[in-house]
């Protein structure tokens, strides 16, 4: 049987984890390392740390948050949100990253992956891409944290990604983003197809069935939750429990 990681998703803003619909209504939900912290001793695999308003000041702000929980959390960190250069990503894998995912500079710089991968190592690099249908079986890729279209096409950028080396894929849904209906499936399959590295599906999950779903639809090697924490809305072991009934297996 496949493995599938769980990863718990906090989307962060001036210091403050927050959760909101298709990328906006954010609302307040707490502390992040905090947070980390519960989700750590709760049994999560790996926590993903957003900066969601890196767009706006064109810069990651979460370095004092990923020290703070690096020395209380034991478990990978990935940090997504405003790293624009190598020494970006320099400073947060400094103070205790583990990988960290792009998606705005890479549009705006096509040799920025690639000279990442060079510099990091592949298993330090993620692509992340933030896409949003357009109907009739395409989806168009969006940067600024969801926030601005970028003309391309999502299916082709997964291509160009991992032909730049990435390590892996990751995928956030800005239809299913906070709505708890579920993955967007679709996508997610075509993308499990097309992918040689491992693939993240992040956005949707609101009850342990939709993880179900997602495994049984699509070959994904790591989902990331966070309404499902956040809300309460079901626990570690369940989710895992969830996973390990559409056959997959999970850490313990």
């Amino acid at each position: 049987m496949d493995r599938v990681r769980l990863l718990a998703r906090l989307d962060i803003k001036n210091n403050s984890v927050i959760k909101g619909i298709h990328l906006e209504g954010l609302r307040k939900i707490g502390d992040p390392a905090e947070l980390a912290s519960k989700y750590y001793q709760d049994g999560i695999d790996e926590i993903l740390f957003v900066d969601s308003v890196a767009a706006y000041y064109d810069r990651n702000s979460l370095v004092e948050v990923i020290a703070h929980t690096a020395s209380q959390v034991f478990v990978p960190i990935t940090v997504a949100g405003g790293l624009r250069s190598i020494e970006d990503i320099q400073r947060v894998l400094s103070n205790g990253a583990d990988k960290v995912a792009i998606n705005t500079q890479a549009t705006r710089d096509r040799n920025f992956l690639k000279e990442a991968v060079q510099v990091f190592g592949s298993q330090s690099i993620i692509c992340s891409l933030v896409v949003k249908s357009n109907g009739a079986g395409t989806w168009e890729l969006y940067t600024d944290n969801g926030r601005e279209p970028s003309g391309i096409d999502a299916v082709e950028w997964l291509d160009f990604a991992q032909d730049c080396g990435v390590g892996e894929l990751m995928v956030t849904s800005i239809d299913r983003d906070g709505t708890r209906r579920g993955f967007d499936e679709e996508f997610l399959s075509l993308a499990a197809e097309r992918a040689r590295v491992p693939l993240i599906a992040c956005s949707g999950a609101g009850k342990v069935q939709h993880l179900d779903s997602l495994c049984r639809a699509a070959r994904v090697d790591a989902i990331a939750v966070a309404s499902m924490l956040h809300y309460g809305l079901s626990t570690i072991p369940e989710m895992k429990e969830a996973l390990r009934n559409s056959g997959r297996t999970t850490r313990l």
